[in-house]
């Protein structure tokens, strides 16, 4: 994972990150440069609402963007955390041009490099590289949420805190506990009910 590296340009953090994935060439480093450009967006904006297409395939350079759905009664549930080195976007709604369900905001001040459809759509007839890049990234993401859908349905609140911690271990200390307890599924409340546990009697909490 790429980490904060305040020396070095949102461009060269991007290709850095692919070249992690696999070596660029020449033409290839140009055609990334030509598809994504750098944004900010302030702690608490919104990037996307429901309803919206997502038009954005987003890689975040510094801060923390969070993805989340409404219920009826305006409770929030936090599907995923986009930390540094990390994607965002909601692939079914910017892949296939269709209203999204959900919303993406800034849980920080968030730089990142976004491109959208086209341009990266056209880089893959011109890169296969880039677009087996993409490949791996978006099989990623689906298997990510499918784990999520899993987790919701079978673990236990205390397993999916273990994930969360091994997931991102770099927000623990950077978002509140009530982002930590949407994201589990569970009230603050009971969030901070299971931590005192944990510390009282880390080796059991898990089993029970």
């Amino acid at each position: 994972m790429i980490t904060k590296q305040m020396n070095t340009s949102p461009i060269d953090t991007l290709r850095s990150f692919f070249c992690q994935m696999m070596p660029l060439n020449a033409n290839e480093v140009a055609l990334v440069q030509q598809c994504f450009n750098p944004s900010t967006y302030k702690r608490r904006e919104l990037l996307l609402r429901a309803g919206e297409h997502c038009r954005h395939y987003m890689f975040v350079v510094q801060g923390c963007l969070r993805m989340y759905s409404e219920d009826d009664k305006g409770d929030r549930h936090i599907i995923k955390f986009a930390p540094e080195g990390t994607w965002m976007t909601d692939i079914d709604s910017f892949f296939h041009r269709k209203p999204s369900r959900l919303f993406i905001d800034a849980l920080e001040p968030t730089t990142v490099m976004q491109t959208e459809l086209e341009p990266l759509v056209s880089s893959f007839t011109h890169s296969w590289r880039l677009s087996n890049i993409f490949r791996v990234l978006a099989e990623n993401e689906l298997a990510l949420l499918q784990q999520r859908h899993l987790e919701t349905l079978s673990s236990t609140a205390e397993e999916r805190y273990q994930t969360f911690c091994d997931t991102y271990p770099q927000l623990m200390n950077r978002i509140s506990q009530s982002q930590i307890a949407a994201y589990l599924g569970v009230s603050p409340e009971f969030l901070s009910r299971m931590k005192s546990k944990l510390l009282r009697h880390p080796k059991d909490v898990f089993l029970t």
